[in-house]
């Protein structure tokens, strides 16, 4: 009988080596996900997934999801450094979010809460439905977020909504290159809610148009430097730094037209530098004199509202 026992626990203890082995191999640093495939696959190349949000739990942390060819792979929550690629050629990679979050970015709930590092990579993600989703990206617990070549539209929020907690006191940085944002009530907004700490987005090489009220919209700790960009028909401004003090706008060779007012400098601190502000309502606007820096070389039609001697140069 003793005998028989041991082995009976010898076999428990196997088949649990087995099942923990089998969940490690699951755990692959490169999957992919297809429109003709199917969840309960592992993922692989020739066996791909549905959707991002099931492939994420079979990849690896610091691993990367491959759109195989075209489909919309559904929203999805990430909790872990990862990759999500709509690739180029056969690939695109597609989210639908009617009424939710194309992406939501929260790793609040692990062991190292605001770490994470997620790369979002050539992918449509689109909100519209008769409910219109809410927000293209939501970053409210990491580290960095890298939106690179990408198209977010019809979002009754934001197109890249950055609303870090009073945890975040490492700050959050965002990082937009070669992406277009349209049709939503802001395209980018900007807000970290730890004292004495900070959320920086860098944008570059993108357009920004035709929102409902900001183009850009920073508030607590927020901080944004816009470089070979556009940002033009949005209804309230294309600038709003509506914060107050201690947040601050650097605005590098970028155009800012057919706006309500191009820029809203509520307290802040703003820096010009070779950008065109014309065809707004008001070019710029400003509530705290001297607010609103330049570096000399920029092309402003239109009169400037408050501030007293309106621009002064950059220090």
């Amino acid at each position: 009988m003793n005998k028989f026992r041991f082995t009976i626990k010898l076999l428990v203890i196997a088949t649990f080596l087995l099942a923990f082995t089998s969940i490690a191999q699951a755990q692959a640093t490169r999957t992919w996900v297809s429109g003709v495939g199917d969840d309960v696959n592992p993922c692989s190349r020739t066996a791909p997934c549905k959707t991002f949000a099931g492939a994420i739990s079979k990849t690896a942390a610091g691993g990367e999801i491959d759109a195989l060819d075209p489909g919309g792979f559904g929203a999805v929550t990430i909790t872990k450094n990862i990759t999500l690629d709509g690739t180029d050629g056969a690939g695109f990679g597609s989210i639908l979010a009617s009424g939710v979050n194309g992406v939501n970015v929260n790793d609040s709930a692990t062991g190292t809460p605001n770490t994470i590092v997620v790369t979002l990579r050539k992918l449509s993600i689109n909100g519209a439905g008769t409910t219109l989703g809410v927000n293209g990206v939501n970053f409210t617990s990491g580290r960095r977020v890298n939106i690179e070549d990408c198209q977010i539209f019809n979002f009754s929020n934001a197109a890249v909504n950055v609303s870090l907690g009073a945890t975040a006191t490492s700050g959050g940085f965002v990082n937009i290159i070669d992406s277009n944002f349209y049709n939503t009530t802001r395209g980018i907004k900007l807000a970290n809610a730890a004292a004495g700490s900070f959320v920086s987005a860098y944008v570059t090489h993108s357009t920004i148009a035709n929102m409902s009220q900001n183009g850009v919209e920073v508030s607590t700790n927020g901080h944004v430097t816009l470089n070979d960009s556009s940002i033009t028909f949005c209804t309230t401004a294309g600038i709003n730094m509506n914060g107050g003090a201690g947040i601050t706008a650097n605005v590098i060779n970028t155009q800012v037209s057919h706006n309500g007012t191009g820029l809203i400098n509520n307290a802040a601190l703003s820096q010009l530098g070779g950008s065109t502000f014309v065809d707004n309502a008001t070019p710029i606007s400003m509530t705290v004199n001297q607010a609103v820096k330049t570096f000399g070389t920029n092309n402003i039609a239109g009169a400037i509202v408050g501030g007293g001697l309106g621009l002064t140069p950059a220090q």
